[in-house]
């Protein structure tokens, strides 16, 4: 998808590659950048006014960030879309990174990536390959 965005009267060109993959790669006048559209750690979605953007080598945006990445809180990690689970990557007392995959969706045939929301330890595993899940689903909870 192409679109033209204007800002203060400034023209820019973005690209977004695949919606369905994580990190999207959105492109801005020729530049890369990985957007996370995740929901955040209370199930709400990520506002458009305040994705996590990464920059080409690897660090977040000053502007995209309102603090250090969540390290508590959030105990549940939903399902974004109805699928089938076709792979789970984690166990019960794992510990993981944000941003780690934790398992893998399958829906409209295409794969996706269910990415840690947060650091922290993997208290349940509350999905089995080859289950339905439904949009909000809880798949994975964090210890506290």
């Amino acid at each position: 998808m192409k679109i033209e965005v204007k800002i203060d009267n400034q023209s820019y060109t973005v690209e977004i590659e695949d919606l369905h993959a994580r990190p999207v790669i959105a492109r801005v006048d020729g530049e890369p950048f990985e957007v996370w559209p995740e929901a955040l750690d209370d199930g709400q979605p990520v506002s458009a006014a305040a994705p996590v953007i990464f920059v080409p080598d690897g660090s977040p945006t000053p502007s995209a960030l309102d603090g250090p990445a969540d390290t508590s809180g959030g105990r549940e990690v939903t399902s974004p879309l109805p699928g089938v689970i076709v792979e789970i990557l984690v166990k019960p007392g794992d510990t993981v990174a944000r941003g780690q995959p934790l398992c893998t969706l399958e829906a409209m045939k295409m794969k996706n990536a269910i990415r840690a929301n947060r650091d922290g330890e993997i208290a349940g595993v509350e999905v089995s390959v080859g289950d339905q899940v439904n949009h909000g689903q809880v798949l994975i909870t964090y210890a506290e």
